[in-house]
């Protein structure tokens, strides 16, 4: 089995106490059963205070009482871990390992990526000067294939890079063509109505609304610099999204949302204050915890793109 990431994928470093949202604040943190056996040995007051925060539901599944402010217990005052400073990286949870990682299997690898709702990943991917390479980061040897609804999947997907890094038409027109190639379409929508479709949608952070304010029915044109951004973002939305046709929806669904995202991404930019590259990473820092990690919001907007 392969473990197939983007080129960029060993680059990427949590930066700890310098990061602006913390993923240690807001998000409920499960506890998997293997850490919980790694918990239960642990000794000294740490050890101690670990198994004390530790709440377990009627449905056996275990996770970390959050303290004021919905911060994880084992958060200090400068922004660093407690569980890491005490005992070494090793004693985290498989969710606090694994994040802003994702993985998508497949019968012949495992892909993996970095998700938009780490600023530092964002920064990473939004900031790439080569369009999107995948490379082979481990190879045990064997010799799987993937089926043939997968190599469906992985064709299409090749072929909406391709179309992507197209330098003959302009990257209106390469969304476009994306959308025609799958087949689909995006409502004809105002700014106002896109921003209340977002509004509709459930919500983790009350400046989301803030930044829908701004939302914007025309797309403004930007200077030529940021094609290379949002290039960026729409080959990140396809390669993580695709995959998920496996067990989701139609595979031309999560290539139009790919496409809607990044069309509302580039109006918000373009509208706020500021263009630069930390605006950029905010926004869609943002639109990815909003979004991508709701699956209720997920479900939502395919659901509408679907009636189309």
């Amino acid at each position: 089995m392969k473990l197939i990431a983007p080129g960029y994928y060993p680059r990427f470093r949590c930066i700890a106490e310098q990061c602006r949202h913390s993923c240690c604040i807001g998000w409920e943190i499960d506890v998997d059963d293997e850490s919980m056996e790694k918990y239960r040995a642990l000794g000294g007051e740490l050890g101690a205070e670990i198994r004390a925060s530790i709440v377990t539901g009627a449905d056996g599944t275990a996770h970390f009482r959050l303290a004021e402010r919905e911060r994880c217990p084992f958060l200090n005052d400068k922004g660093l871990c407690r569980m890491i400073l005490g005992f070494g990286e090793d004693v985290l949870c498989q969710i606090c390992r694994d994040h802003p990682r994702f993985y998508n299997e497949f019968s012949h690898c495992t892909e993996a990526g970095l998700g938009l709702t780490c600023e530092a990943a964002a920064h990473l991917i939004l900031s790439e000067t080569a369009p999107l390479s995948l490379t082979v980061q481990e190879d045990d040897g064997g010799s799987e294939q993937p089926d043939e609804y997968e190599e469906y999947l992985l064709a299409l997907r090749g072929n909406l890079f391709a179309l992507l890094e197209d330098d003959t038409w302009s990257l209106d027109e390469r969304l476009e063509n994306i959308l025609d190639l799958c087949g689909v379409s995006i409502p004809e929508k105002s700014g106002a109505e896109w921003a209340e479709i977002y509004r509709s949608l459930e919500r983790l952070d009350g400046a989301w609304d803030t930044v829908l304010d701004t939302l914007s029915g025309k797309n403004i044109p930007l200077a030529s610099r940021w094609d290379r951004p949002f290039l960026n973002l729409t080959a990140y939305f396809l390669y993580r999204h695709i995959p998920a046709a496996l067990t989701g929806s139609e595979p031309e669904l999560y290539a139009a949302f790919a496409v809607l995202s990044t069309r509302i991404l580039r109006r918000l930019f373009a509208a706020a204050p500021r263009q630069d590259m930390d605006t950029l990473v905010e926004l869609a820092r943002m639109y990815s915890s909003e979004i991508e990690y709701s699956t209720e919001n997920m479900d939502a907007l395919l659901d509408l793109l679907c009636a189309q």
